[in-house]
């Protein structure tokens, strides 16, 4: 993950938005997850890399006023809208934490469980803060990610080339930030040798059509992704509206429907053992 003001997807009000779009779509799959986990009331929860706490306020709905959830992020200004939401909310147990992912130590507590969501692929050293992360869970905590497996695998029906190399271009954005945008392939292997059981691997993919609701997901990104490369001079304008225009396109063609990226769910629980 770059600093606040490279951060390869930006932080201004439209991706604010965009978050919020995506947490809703993404709700009922992070809500199974954390159900399956043992996410529960009076425990204390870590939701790692924030961004702007939509997941924040439902876990601290989930473990209620006698539990705790502790949200990080490096990110003042999406930390800034959360705090204002945890304020005008009056809740008293979520601790909202401005750290650097990458460098600084994160606070000693024993958590009941780790929430993170598309977090690992930005950073510039998962595996370190993998580490970092696990130290956090009491023996028997639960950590949940989705993180991507397989960008590549996001395409449309009917293909177009403009909207591959518009995924390739993100893809390549990523990497040149420090992140990795298929960073899920290595997370289990590392959560092993961490001393974690891997008790469930999960791949989720759609295949949505126009109209359905997870449709919205994508489509939000592509609008988003293709203004923030041309702010970082990673593609014309011109490039960006054949990109938009060539989805719309697709998306009113016949039978029309596109595979998301793949995300893996992975849970795995803490042994417990040295956390020096």
């Amino acid at each position: 993950m770059t600093s606040e003001s490279g951060y390869v997807l930006g932080t201004d009000d439209e991706e604010v938005a965009r978050l919020g779009l995506q947490h809703a779509v993404w709700r009922p799959r992070a809500t199974a997850a954390w159900q399956r986990a043992g996410f529960s009331r009076g425990q204390t929860i870590v939701d790692l890399g924030c961004g702007p706490g939509y997941a924040t306020l439902d876990l601290a709905e989930i473990v209620g006023p006698e539990g705790r959830v502790v949200a990080i992020d490096q990110s003042r200004r999406f930390l800034d809208v959360l705090r204002a939401r945890v304020r005008a909310l009056a809740l008293r147990h979520v601790e909202v934490l401005e750290l650097n992912l990458d460098e600084a130590p994160l606070p000693r507590l024993s958590a009941d469980g780790i929430w993170t969501r598309w977090v690992y692929s930005f950073v510039r050293g998962p595996g370190r803060l993998l580490e970092r992360a696990v130290r956090l869970l009491k023996p028997g905590g639960t950590i949940v990610m989705h993180e991507y497996a397989d960008y590549g695998a996001w395409q449309t029906s009917p293909r177009s080339a403009e909207f591959e190399r518009f995924v390739a271009e993100v893809m390549k954005s990523w990497r040149d930030a420090g992140g990795e945008p298929d960073i899920a392939r290595e997370l289990p292997r590392w959560l092993e040798e961490l001393g974690c059981e891997v008790r469930s691997l999960s791949p989720l993919v759609e295949a949505a059509r126009p109209g359905d609701h997870f449709w919205e997901w994508p489509t939000a990104f592509v609008a988003s992704g293709t203004r923030r490369l041309v702010e970082l001079g990673r593609m014309s304008e011109a490039e960006a509206q054949a990109v938009v225009g060539a989805y719309r396109v697709s998306s009113r063609a016949a039978g029309a429907f596109q595979l998301t990226p793949t995300v893996l769910e992975i849970i795995a629980v803490s042994r417990g053992g040295d956390r020096t």
